[in-house]
């Protein structure tokens, strides 16, 4: 959930000189002095960590303390936190780490914000070693007990939630603990109607993918995870992605990529492809399906590699590259065994363009007392932008704001719709700039969001932009999970009196990241130094392999909080999110998810209130609106079954524990599913439609949207009421 603002290059790195010239130069000095030897862990493959973290890590402190909207200092508070949350990324459910463990790792809990000042990685390291080495203890017992003989008629009882539980204090009862584990998982696939032998070859298996993810595991990730760590102790949206993860940010944020067009997935060792996507290289060759399995790449006319048993990331930074070059794969068809003959296929990599993740719209008829009216729904999932083609200068840079525009055109002009309905519904936000373009299609020219600075500065930013795309009838639907980019445009909604904003309170994340790529903070011949530090070889952390080739090394980006906003009223989104107009019951647990749940949220404040001049009044109209939702929810069927599947879900919250005697999990298991069914049938009844039976599936056309529905009534009634 995040706000990012790609800033000018040139100012960025005036504005960070002093760290510049000064820290980068002495980091990359310094990696050439002897690190300090790594804490070895008896028994497993140690990973350790490099230079290149080393300095990045480094680096990554020196941000914070001197950009980070907090202004605070790594100190040894920090440094507890930080080991808190690694130990709970790592165990969450004290599975795995025993007493002694924990206890030996106490000698860090203060000395973690010195080493990182330094670009010391030895301790968190040396935890994750340990961690392995316990996880694949674990597994390696579970294995050996798969074949044990089990009483399912015992009374005995499983906790699979040990997150408030003191840590076991040895061997022998963690063992028990996971013995457990495999009679619960054993009797699941039992009440699922499998054969035993099948079962525990289904278990044998399960495990077995564990362990050979687990070896996959290289220096990158555990990186990641110990500044996960430390950037969540900072504030809840400062993320640091190493090379991979910050690629996937910005193909997310662009809704973009260059490659053959299709979505690759790792199953038992070997890539496959899980979908085609319509429009790509794969998709026109009419050669590749949903199925097929990759097991070699090579790039234009080069040598193939065999891919199997690569990580998937390594695979798939292969086979994706530059639009307008060439890759040849090897590919074994969907339905075959791994000893056919491969099909060799050469394909011309394109830019892909996702549009299945792209806003998208349809049109609805909603009846109000006796008048039908048409209204557009235009999903939004998130506000992207193509930055890269946008610098670049492409006139058809794709964008939440252009994709939105084009839509309205359309229900305005062929649709003729009544009323448009936004749905911002899980959009958990995306670009600043977007959401204020967004706003500029609805509202004429004039402030949507303030912004201050860590220097207490405060920058209006405006729609600039005169006219509106659409003036009609307007309704936005948002949820907890609408969050940043999102609250900005449904508060400027809101403040300017535009449109109804109909669901739960948002998400309540008012700060600003902006997104900074630290190889463009570095000089390329400090770079290059670098490079000749970093070990190469198989899946090294220091390189990225684009095309078959290494070039310089990638330090990963940064999404630093370096400011906060407010909507033009004056009030800080930050924790309170924004309110609706009209209420619904939030499926999501409220007090488990939003920013007002996060230890190291910024608080809620104010500043002086813009000078905007709203478009309308809503004020009178808002009472009668609720009036008429609460006694359509009074009668609703769907509305009183929605508050029940809440109080079932807080009520399962609770639970820590489940039965292993068989009889009693079936009959639980067997008794929700009818009620389940039951309930479903009744709803489906109030609908017109036929009940249906166990097992079977609802169809598409046939599924209702309870929030959506009711928001349509809103909205006519908000037609009929302004009249």
């Amino acid at each position: 959930m995040v706000v990012v603002i790609k800033m000018d290059f040139k100012l960025f790195k005036e504005m960070l000189k002093r760290i510049l010239l000064v820290t980068f130069t002495a980091a990359v000095l310094a990696c050439q002095a002897a690190p300090k030897p790594l804490m070895l862990v008896e028994g497993i493959p140690n990973i350790k960590p490099d230079e290149q973290q080393s300095l990045v890590c480094k680096e990554i402190v020196a941000l914070i303390e001197n950009y980070n909207y907090k202004k605070l200092s790594v100190n040894d508070s920090i440094s507890s936190v930080v080991l808190d949350n690694y130990i709970k990324a790592l165990d969450p459910y004290r599975s795995y780490f025993l007493a002694s463990d924990i206890k030996d790792f106490e000698q860090f809990r203060t000395t973690l914000d010195d080493a990182f000042r330094v670009g010391d990685l030895s301790a968190p390291f040396y935890i994750f070693n340990v961690y392995s080495k316990r996880y694949n203890e674990t597994l390696n017992f579970a294995l050996a007990h798969i074949k044990d003989k089990y009483d399912f008629n015992q009374n005995d009882t499983y906790v699979f939630d040990r997150e408030k539980m003191p840590w076991v204090t040895s061997a022998a009862e963690l063992n028990e603990l996971w013995k457990k584990r495999v009679k619960y998982e054993l009797i699941n696939l039992k009440i699922a109607g499998t054969a035993e032998a099948k079962n525990t070859e289904t278990l044998n298996k399960r495990y077995l993918d564990l362990k050979s993810q687990s070896a996959k595991l290289n220096n990158q990730d555990v990186f990641q995870m110990i500044m996960d760590a430390f950037t969540q102790a900072i504030d809840p949206h400062t993320n640091y992605f190493n090379p991979d993860n910050a690629e996937r940010f910005n193909e997310d944020m662009a809704r973009s990529f260059e490659g053959i067009g299709a979505r690759l997935q790792l199953e038992n060792d070997v890539l496959k492809i899980v979908e085609v996507i319509p429009g790509g290289p794969a998709f026109k060759s009419k050669q590749i399906s949903a199925g097929d399995r990759i097991v070699g790449v090579a790039q234009g006319s080069g040598e193939f590699e065999d891919i199997i048993g690569w990580r998937s990331e390594r695979s798939i930074a292969k086979i994706k590259g530059p639009k307008g070059t060439r890759v040849r794969l090897k590919i074994i068809p969907a339905g075959q065994e791994l000893t056919a003959k491969p099909v060799t296929i050469e394909l011309v990599r394109e830019k892909i363009i996702l549009e299945d993740q792209s806003a998208k719209k349809e049109v609805k008829t909603i009846q109000s007392n006796g008048k039908p009216y048409k209204v557009g729904i235009i999903t939004v999932p998130a506000f992207y932008a193509d930055f890269k083609a946008a610098n670049a200068g492409d006139p058809n840079y794709k964008s939440t704001t252009r994709d939105v525009r084009l839509l309205i055109d359309t229900l305005k002009g062929k649709d003729k719709v009544d009323a448009i309905l936004m749905d911002l519904r899980s959009n958990g936000g995306g670009s600043l700039v977007e959401a204020i373009d967004l706003t500029g299609l609805f509202i004429d020219k004039g402030p949507v969001v303030q912004v201050k600075d860590l220097k207490g500065n405060i920058d209006v930013s405006e729609d600039e932009r005169a006219g509106v795309a659409w003036d009609g009838p307007f309704g936005v639907m948002v949820d907890r999970l609408s969050a940043s980019a999102s609250e900005i445009f449904a508060g400027a909604i809101q403040d300017y009196g535009r449109g109804i904003i109909i669901g739960t309170q948002t998400y309540g994340k008012g700060t600003v990241q902006s997104s900074i790529d630290l190889n463009k903070l570095v000089n390329p011949s400090i770079l290059q130094r670098l490079a000749s530090l970093v070990q190469k070889g198989p899946g090294a952390s220091g390189l990225t392999i684009k095309g078959g080739k290494d070039v310089a090394p990638q330090l990963g980006q940064i999404n630093l909080t370096m400011a906060k906003f407010y909507r033009v009223n004056g009030s800080s989104t930050q924790h309170k999110g924004v309110m609706p107009d009209i209420e619904l019951p939030s499926y999501y647990p409220m007090d488990k998810i939003g920013e007002d749940t996060e230890p190291s949220a910024l608080p809620w404040d104010e500043v002086q209130k813009s000078n905007f001049v709203a478009v309308a009044d809503l004020s009178a109209v808002k009472p009668d609106l609720v009036k008429l939702h609460n006694e359509r929810m009074q009668k609703s069927a769907d509305y009183k079954a929605l508050i029940q599947d809440i109080a079932d879900m807080k009520k399962r919250e609770l639970e820590t524990s489940v039965t292993l005697n068989e009889t009693k999990l079936k009959a639980e298991r067997d008794s929700l599913e009818a009620k389940t069914l039951e309930k479903t049938n009744k709803l489906r009844a109030s609908r017109g439609l036929p009940a249906l039976k166990k097992g079977d599936k609802i169809k598409k056309d046939e599924s209702f949207d309870f929030f959506e529905d009711e928001s349509l009534h809103v909205l006519a009634d908000f037609m009929q009421v302004k009249k």
